[in-house]
């Protein structure tokens, strides 16, 4: 997940990223989705969830469902194991419509604040037993259909764009579009 900052008046950008092969290997296919959230996250704490298993991954805001990345094949899941990462960078060159607002470094130093962070889960060489913390209701994983819904809503009225819906990319690395283009 990542913050791609804002423009006054408009709403902050939050961008969803799911790599396949890592990085480095001369390979990745970014299979970006960009939310503007509908509310001002500088105002208060919420809360950012990614729920990897070996079915999905559901990406959460305030416990709302934003994107669920089901598992469709080996070759378009992620299978190397996950970090977390917490930095703050000048992607203002693509990130702000694209590249149309350069950081401003009069408002320096850029802060970030976590409070209650809390990390997670089960090795993939874990034994079965092993029940990571989860934001769906059901153990085994999934979505209610009220999540269903909340997700639907969330794209539908904040989804700014879609890796899969971008007539600048080629999806020949991205067979998970296929269906969808």
């Amino acid at each position: 997940m990542e913050f791609l900052g804002t423009t006054f008046g408009k709403p902050y950008t939050l961008q969803t990223n799911v790599y396949i092969r890592g990085s480095g290997d001369g390979k990745i296919i970014g299979r970006e989705m960009k939310f503007h959230l509908w509310f001002d996250p500088t105002t208060d704490f919420h809360h950012y969830i990614i729920l990897w298993s070996p079915k999905e991954v559901v990406f959460l805001v305030d416990d709302v469902p934003i994107r669920r990345y089901p598992r469709k094949s080996d070759a378009t899941f992620p299978l190397r194991p996950m970090w977390v990462n917490g930095s703050i960078w000048d992607a203002s060159s693509w990130a702000t419509e694209d590249g149309k607002y350069k950081a401003d470094y009069r408002y320096q130093p850029f802060v970030a604040k976590y409070t209650n962070f809390k990390a997670g889960g089960c090795s993939a060489y874990a034994p079965a037993w092993c029940c990571p913390v989860s934001a769906s209701p059901f153990r085994a994983g999934g979505l209610t259909m009220q999540q269903y819904r909340a997700m639907r809503w969330v794209q539908r009225y904040h989804m700014v764009y879609d890796y899969c819906r971008d007539p600048k990319r080629s999806y020949a690395l991205t067979p998970e579009c296929w269906s969808e283009s």
